[in-house]
């Protein structure tokens, strides 16, 4: 009876022994602890928010180089924080290619709201977000570009006033510059460029 007993403990008790075999050879074979698999990054070595990380992006599209197409429009504010970010104005074609990239402050959004500027920091900071919103509406864009009776500007090059007067499907977009100022782009068939009109 006592030999039988000690059968069947024996018997099992042999599959633990043979898996706690096999448990170690596999872990002999390997050069990692599996509980150090995960080691989280240092606080210093964290990533954090820099001049190029992307904290909004509006997009639109709008026929702009052809009239028989749409342009692409993006406005993306780059940087570590709302007040000091820049925000970057990009026109490109269906073919992907870049027509205008303009870089500014993203404080420039705010020249809209001079009359009632906002104070705080978080009211300056939502009153950027929503001149993003705004920036590409349809009261922007303006067809012809130049009107017929419009007196050629200074800064203008003759050659290009005169194929934007010679275009009346040649589309501007006004928006605010650098330092506040409404500026006007638009693009020169004739010269396959855009133009800044006024700055």
């Amino acid at each position: 009876m006592n030999t039988l007993l000690r059968c069947l403990a024996t018997a099992a008790l042999l599959p633990l022994a043979f898996a706690c075999a096999t448990t170690e050879r596999e872990a002999a074979n390997t050069n990692k602890d599996p509980r150090t698999t995960y080691v989280p990054p240092a606080p210093g070595a964290r990533n954090h928010l820099n001049s190029q990380t992307v904290l909004n992006t509006v997009r639109t599209t709008h026929a702009f180089s052809n009239p028989k197409t749409r342009d692409n429009f993006t406005l993306q504010l780059r940087g570590a924080r709302i007040l000091t970010g820049q925000v970057h104005f990009i026109v490109t074609s269906p073919a992907g290619d870049t027509l205008r990239h303009e870089v500014m402050p993203a404080r420039a959004l705010l020249s809209e709201q001079s009359d009632a500027r906002p104070s705080t920091t978080r009211d300056q900071e939502i009153a950027i977000l929503r001149g993003m919103n705004v920036f590409f509406a349809a009261s922007h864009f303006s067809q012809p570009a130049v009107a017929a009776k419009e007196e050629q500007p200074a800064e203008v090059d003759a050659a290009v006033w005169q194929a934007l007067r010679a275009d009346p499907t040649a589309v501007a977009f006004d928006f605010p510059g650098p330092d506040g100022s409404e500026r006007r782009l638009t693009y020169v068939r004739k010269l396959r460029k855009a133009v800044v009109l006024s700055q």
